[in-house]
């Protein structure tokens, strides 16, 4: 008879699955490949790494703080806009090494919250921003999912930029 993972497991294998998806477009690459853009975007690989990392980190504070951890988007200046933006870039200092081992330091919190928290029912309102629906409250549950997705959705981005940068591919 085979047991079936529980709901704790089956989040965490999956987020790793998805990281390591968006981690392994990376290999073998300079700083300078990370940093460079090749479609008509902006994104580029480093940059979608810095990103993800910022989301994941922000969720998983929301899980434990509640919406206080993500701020207003209404009282956003330009110099937080401007910070945001950089998210998806790689700037001087940046190097594609540390920002993977930030990514990792991220990706083990969330995973000891995963592990650790007590109630994945938990719940908080949403912070204040044009795209939730004011009033609307999501469960730790629903703020993991959403990690999941980023995550998910950011690899496949990843993965195109990565064939366009050299022709290599996450799979295939």
């Amino acid at each position: 008879m085979t047991t079936t993972p529980d709901e704790r497991t089956d989040l965490l294998e999956t987020l790793a699955k998805h990281r390591d998806f968006l981690r392994f477009t990376t290999r073998d690459l300079t700083d300078e490949q990370a940093g460079k853009q090749t479609t008509v975007s902006a994104l580029c690989l480093g940059g979608l790494i810095k990103h993800v990392t910022s989301v994941e980190r922000g969720w998983s504070n929301f899980i434990v703080e509640g919406p206080s951890a993500m701020g207003d988007f209404d009282a956003m200046t330009e110099a937080d806009f401007a910070r945001r933006a950089d998210e998806f870039r790689m700037l001087p200092g940046d190097t594609l090494a540390g920002v993977l081992d930030a990514y990792a330091e991220v990706a083990r919190r969330t995973d000891e919250l995963v592990r650790t928290l007590p109630d994945l029912n938990a719940a908080h309102p949403l912070p204040k921003a044009p795209w939730f629906e004011p009033g609307a409250r999501w469960s730790a549950r629903r703020a993991l999912l959403h990690i999941i997705a980023e995550t998910s959705q950011h690899a496949g981005h990843a993965d195109i930029i990565r064939e366009s940068l050299d022709g290599a591919k996450t799979m295939g």
